[in-house]
């Protein structure tokens, strides 16, 4: 496991980390992400997002499961796996095309599913110290 800590000052800062990330991406990536609400994973995914080149505009899929986008150089399979009841429900969705396809996976909540994480994965986590300003974001990437 590797670990680089990076740290960003505004949301500007935090989508041009993710779209730096987007740019180096490869098919079969899995990224997970977690952090409070409010901390930026939107602004990040959506850095992500721009950086495989994919111009539709990206939200949190918070009533779906995952939101499938195309048309970068690269499929986006952004994943919230908040609302599963149970690790079964991701096989009903066929998980491991995603999981193991042709595309970059980004799965908020993933603490949810740890069990069927790939081994090989990329763990994002977003952090807020108030006392380096309101925008400020620790962002730690561990990968495994």
């Amino acid at each position: 496991m590797s670990e680089t800590v990076y740290e960003t000052y505004s949301p500007e800062e935090t989508h041009a980390l993710g779209k730096s990330i987007g740019e180096r991406a490869f098919a079969g990536e899995v990224y997970t992400l977690t952090g409070d609400l409010g901390v930026g994973k939107t602004v990040f995914t959506q850095g992500i997002a721009e950086g495989l080149g994919i111009e539709e505009s990206v939200c949190s899929p918070t009533f779906t499961i995952v939101q499938v986008y195309e048309g970068g150089r690269l499929p986006f399979y952004h994943f919230d796996v908040y609302r599963i009841g149970d690790v079964e429900e991701m096989d009903e969705i066929g998980y491991e095309d995603y999981f193991y396809g042709d595309g970059l996976c980004m799965i908020e909540w993933a603490n949810l599913i740890e069990e069927i994480l790939p081994e090989h994965r990329h763990e994002v986590t977003i952090e807020k110290d108030l006392e380096k300003g309101f925008e400020y974001r620790r962002i730690t990437i561990r990968e495994y």
